[in-house]
């Protein structure tokens, strides 16, 4: 039985590539193409996997598209339980500007999703015995913003933990009605939860409001450049980033949290899992497009980030 398991209702093929340059108008010709399966929870399943872990990701997919997410989760062996639905999966494309070193990100909304196929999701995730469950990713059109709160909440109750990784609504109510074994906001996502403008101090302060009324047991916010922060009823941790040549930030925040998962399910304490998790989203942002995290360059960093 996999030790993680994760949900992904909004997946996507992910295709990246490169341009010289980015102009309105005329055809931008692209190299270096890949097609890789992304969304948050695949995304985390995937570095799982490439750290040693046993992951299993549950997904809801339709369409062409969702015919070839389906081929490339195979071919990466990524354990899987796909739902169906009559939408057509995302399809997204991510463009790294060479002349400038940006990046741009094309991410389409998605099919909605029938409350039948939503229940397919949450009762599968229900009979599943896995000790950590991740939650990740945006919620389709015609998902209740609740969706992961009542999630959380029933895999609390069978004594389970449940890592949640969304944005907008969706994270407001699941932090306002159940209570997660750790949650990963970004900067800007912690803003939205908090009503306000946040630096990285504020962050902290914030991110411990979250612990301390019980909304969750810790609280990891990524800061891009400036490092990251954990909150947990200990107190509070900042670190710096680890200075790496960046290629690419896609995937940095899904790398995170599978790698904090893995190490806390390896038994280590919630500092050395925080260290962990901000070497693999270093070694994520090493990599071009949506590659994510290669095995020996988290470890590398990981050794780097003990000295920090």
């Amino acid at each position: 039985m996999p030790q993680v398991l994760t949900l992904t209702l909004n997946p996507t093929i992910d295709v990246s590539g490169e341009a010289e340059a980015v102009r309105p108008i005329r055809k931008i010709r692209t190299t270096r193409t890949r097609f890789d399966p992304g969304g948050g929870g695949i995304n985390v399943a995937r570095v799982v996997s490439v750290l040693g872990g046993d992951a299993e990701a549950v997904y809801l997919g339709g369409g062409e598209v969702g015919q070839i997410l389906d081929r490339l989760l195979k071919e990466k062996g990524i354990r899987t339980h796909k739902i169906a639905i009559d939408g057509q999966t995302r399809l997204g494309f991510i463009v790294h500007e060479q002349s400038t070193g940006l990046e741009y990100r094309f991410v389409p909304e998605g099919a909605p999703v029938p409350a039948a196929s939503l229940r397919q999701a949450f009762d599968y995730v229900r009979s599943h015995a896995a000790e950590y469950v991740v939650g990740s990713g945006s919620l389709p059109e015609g998902t209740p913003e609740d969706f992961y709160a009542e999630l959380a909440a029933d895999v609390a109750a069978r004594g389970g933990r449940f890592l949640l990784d969304t944005s907008g609504p969706a994270l407001r109510a699941t932090l306002e009605r159940a209570k997660v074994f750790l949650a990963k906001p970004s900067l800007g996502e912690l803003e939205q939860v908090a009503g306000r403008k946040l630096d990285a101090d504020s962050a902290g302060e914030a991110a411990a409001e979250i612990v301390a009324r019980g909304a969750a047991e810790l609280v990891a916010v990524t800061l891009g450049a400036d490092g990251a922060i954990l909150a947990s009823r200990k107190g509070i941790v900042r670190l710096p980033t680890i200075p790496v040549r960046v290629r690419s930030a896609t995937g940095a925040g899904d790398s995170f949290l599978a790698a904090m998962a893995c190490a806390l399910m390896e038994g280590r304490s919630e500092e050395e899992a925080f260290r962990f998790g901000i070497a693999a989203g270093a070694a994520a942002a090493m990599t071009p497009g949506t590659e994510l995290c290669r095995r020996q360059d988290v470890f590398d960093l990981y050794e780097r980030c003990k000295a920090l």
